[in-house]
């Protein structure tokens, strides 16, 4: 299955695009030519959760201190991607931000980068464990034919050659909605079973991720509000539970909302 659809048929829609329309900073415009999927690929988990080993695919555009940026400056985006060790302290690791407000991962890296939720998770058995590297994206890449095309097969490579059994990707911006969507499209079609969070819904559906879990959260805090492990943990265990139960391609609402508003009123953060 392809990973976009009528790939052809899109380069030629984006050259149009491009042509006539300027990009402002982080903003693609309004008739940026979305990929648009029918079907999706699926592959079921054939493991239980405390026995996998899980990786992460973040789009936040971490980096580690003292090594190079991503290039925000590009106008198709950076496709490049690194390799970066779970053991990492977030004072050394930095970000290349585009399309969404960093002020809530420069807080609290676990907004989007959730690495002490899920040691936590590793701790107590809901996973088996976190995969020793994760893999750092800056989703904000227009041209999705040359991501999939330049990207993909090396990053899939790399996830294979970890022996990674499912895997959690974790966007930033509304770009990158469709940035790891297609990831998550290719990591599938390779045998690789994916759950990737979402907070718009809408694109998420366009691209048709394999597997999805939305909630009414915020861009840049994806994986959870800042400073609110409770809440982390309810979006991060709701999603990878949903894992194993399902058998076809799906986007499933979250049901941390009400709990998360009440734990806030409560003041209990």
């Amino acid at each position: 299955m392809d990973t976009i659809e009528h790939i052809d048929e899109w380069r030629e829609t984006y050259k149009r695009w491009q042509r006539i329309h300027e990009m402002h900073g982080d903003d693609v415009g309004e008739e940026y030519p979305w990929v648009m999927n029918k079907r999706a690929p699926f592959q079921p988990l054939r493991r239980a959760l405390p026995m996998l080993n899980l990786g992460l695919i973040s789009s936040a555009g971490a980096y580690i201190d003292g090594t190079e940026p991503f290039d925000t400056t590009l106008a198709d985006g950076d496709t490049s991607f690194r390799e970066i060790p779970v053991e990492i302290e977030a004072a050394d690791l930095r970000w290349s931000v585009r399309g969404y407000d960093p002020a809530a991962v420069e807080r609290d890296m676990n907004a989007q980068l959730p690495l002490a939720r899920l040691f936590e998770f590793e701790g107590n058995g809901i996973i088996g464990q976190l995969n020793p590297v994760f893999w750092s994206l800056c989703g904000f890449i227009p041209h999705a034919a040359r991501f999939v095309r330049n990207t993909l097969p090396e990053l899939i490579a790399r996830v294979k050659r970890y022996e990674v059994q499912a895997a959690l990707l974790i966007p930033a911006s509304r770009l990158c909605h469709q940035t790891l969507a297609l990831a998550a499209r290719a990591l599938e079609a390779e045998g690789v079973p994916t759950m990737m969070l979402v907070v718009e819904r809408e694109i998420a559906e366009r691209v048709r991720p394999p597997r999805g879990g939305y909630y009414k959260g915020q861009l840049g805090s994806v994986a959870g509000a800042p400073d609110w492990p409770e809440y982390q943990r309810r979006v991060l265990d709701e999603a990878l539970r949903l894992l194993e139960p399902m058998d076809q391609p799906v986007i499933r609402k979250l049901v941390v909302e009400l709990e998360s508003t009440v734990e806030h009123e409560r003041g209990e953060r």
